[in-house]
């Protein structure tokens, strides 16, 4: 058994290659192991097959109907999505088309641009009967098509910029102020008052009403004022001068785990339910750190403590989860995961896709056109500027259920050594 004063690190730390083993071909032969979950997100409807009633049966739930008929696509809105989503997410689509001309197949869908799954499995004992419906993000009681969120290609109404010159900014600011050098604590800023995780997450502020300080700093963000202020503390990419950055969901699932994991600061991550696309592939231990929810003060303190403590090893983890989001999360990875899903989507349709009479073609400089100020800038930032001449990385194979037991397995294994750690330590 470690003792307390000298725990080792829950992270499988002896089974990775370091950092400077990790350079990949590109385009890499063979996508990212989340890719596999495009089959399993699938699955439901493998053997049935998808109908046209199917898909329209998921109407009273989507925000937009897409379709693509001969590389051209159409889009029927049926009802207003928050900010600017829908609106970033089929220019997203735009340049899927303008990357892989002529390879995005025929398909008609539905998209849902909300934060909280909404196609229950307990509603579907026979899931093959559940409406596909796309959106950003699951969790283990939904049947949701998961899909990249708008963000890739821009957030104007908080002026975070498309994705890849995010990274390229953060890799720099990054580089300016080595982990080492960073404030000892964890940080997080956001707006507090979407969830009551986040509500309890500013209670671990500075010290409680009994001197305790938790080696937290929380910050609490004001949009509107931001706004006003032509956001000059609000960069994301110039909140990395702490040597641990906080996660925790909001109404439900949040954008800014990516963002969090660019820093090369380990990810504190609260525990949560929901998943996106690519965070399916993040391994506790490696890629961040897991903290209780239901003691988020003392399991922050603890891991910051321990990485204070481990220094080697707590900026490995930063540097696994950076390395993540700019070798895994590329932009290239992207699309090839759009293309993918959409391809293997498309082959489980049981009819040919046609233009619905209310909907209307979308043209890349029509959508560019008629944006205006951060929206037409980050549209412009975000769009593609060639063709792909060669081919998308290879889809993985689905997951066995061998495979399944083992992730699950690791992760609770993971868990149970952190939660041992921070058991003996309150013994000491």
């Amino acid at each position: 058994m470690p003792r307390a004063t000298s725990p080792p690190s829950p992270s499988p730390a002896a089974a990775l290659p370091s950092s400077d083993q990790e350079v990949r071909p590109s385009p890499s032969p063979t996508c990212p192991e989340h890719f596999r979950y495009i089959h399993s997100d699938l699955s439901p409807w493998r053997e049935s097959g998808i109908t046209r009633e199917a898909v329209e049966s998921a109407r009273d739930k989507a925000t937009f109907r897409l379709v693509v008929v001969g590389g051209r696509a159409y889009v029927d809105k049926y009802r207003p999505a928050y900010q600017t989503r829908d609106v970033f997410t089929l220019w997203g689509i735009l340049q899927l088309l303008a990357r892989y001309p002529g390879r995005v197949p025929d398909l008609d869908l539905m998209f849902f641009c909300g934060d909280i799954p909404v196609v229950r499995a307990a509603a579907y004992p026979d899931t093959s009967k559940a409406p596909p419906l796309f959106m950003y993000c699951t969790d283990d009681r939904a049947l949701d098509i998961v899909f990249p969120d708008w963000t890739f290609w821009g957030w104007p109404e908080v002026n975070i910029r498309p994705w890849a010159p995010f990274l390229e900014e953060v890799e720099r600011e990054s580089r300016s102020m080595p982990w080492k050098d960073r404030e000892p604590y964890a940080f997080w800023k956001g707006n507090p008052n979407v969830s009551g995780l986040r509500r309890d997450l500013m209670r671990c502020n500075g010290t409680d009403d009994g001197g305790k300080d938790w080696h937290v700093r929380v910050f609490r963000q004001d949009w509107g004022y931001a706004n006003r202020n032509g956001f000059k503390d609000s960069n994301l990419a110039k909140q990395c001068t702490y040597r641990y950055k906080i996660y925790v969901q909001g109404r439900g699932w949040s954008v800014s785990q990516k963002y969090i994991l660019a820093c090369g600061s380990p990810m504190l991550r609260i525990d949560t339910p929901f998943r996106d696309f690519s965070s399916r592939g993040l391994v506790a231990g490696r890629h961040y750190w897991p903290i209780d929810s239901a003691r988020k003060c003392p399991s922050i303190k603890f891991a910051v403590d321990w990485g204070n403590a481990h220094e080697a090893e707590a900026q490995r983890m930063g540097e696994e989860g950076s390395s993540f989001v700019r070798d895994e999360l590329s932009m290239d990875y992207v699309y090839d995961y759009m293309l993918h899903l959409l391809t293997q989507y498309a082959r489980l349709l049981r009819y040919k896709p046609t233009v619905p009479e209310n909907a209307t073609e979308l043209c890349l400089d029509s959508m560019a056109c008629s944006a205006r100020g951060r929206a037409r800038e980050f549209m412009i930032e975000s769009m593609e500027k060639y063709v792909a001449d060669y081919e998308p990385c290879t889809l993985p194979q689905p997951f066995t259920a061998d495979e399944v037991k083992e992730l699950a397995q690791t992760d609770e294994d993971v868990r149970s050594k952190v939660k041992e750690m921070e058991e003996q330590e309150k013994e000491t």
